[in-house]
């Protein structure tokens, strides 16, 4: 059962405004939103999102994560990875469930985290591996 005092924690947000840089390591028991830029590691037991300003070069670990603005670097989602329309993702990609929108630009690879097939979304996106 969890207490009232890690509800509280997770719940939390931790934002990164735009005009903000930071560098180093990122680390956080809940939710992180960036909307500035970030050179270093990312990692949140809850979700990131970048928002279409934000910019990070380094690793995002995260179950959710959610993409508007630019990652150069690895992403590793429990659950799910949305890149949204204006998202540029140049790293590898392990999720459970990627979503892709219109206009994104995604260029690595891409795998699933456990043994099933990976769930693709992808309306008329642009999707390049190397």
């Amino acid at each position: 059962m969890k207490t009232k005092e890690a509800n509280i924690i997770q719940d939390a947000v931790t934002i990164i405004s735009p005009g903000v840089t930071l560098e180093g390591k990122l680390k956080s028991d809940g939710n992180i939103r960036i909307d500035g830029k970030i050179k270093g590691d990312v990692k949140a037991n809850g979700n990131v999102t970048v928002g279409t300003k934000g910019e990070i070069e380094g690793e995002v670990n995260a179950q959710t994560i959610i993409l508007g603005g630019k990652i150069i670097g690895s992403v590793n989602a429990g659950e799910k990875v949305v890149l949204e329309s204006a998202a540029k993702l140049n790293g590898d990609l392990i999720t459970k469930i990627l979503v892709v929108e219109e206009g994104a630009s995604f260029n690595g690879n891409c795998k699933t985290q456990n043994e099933g097939q990976l769930n693709l979304t992808m309306p008329s996106s642009k999707i390049a591996q190397q």
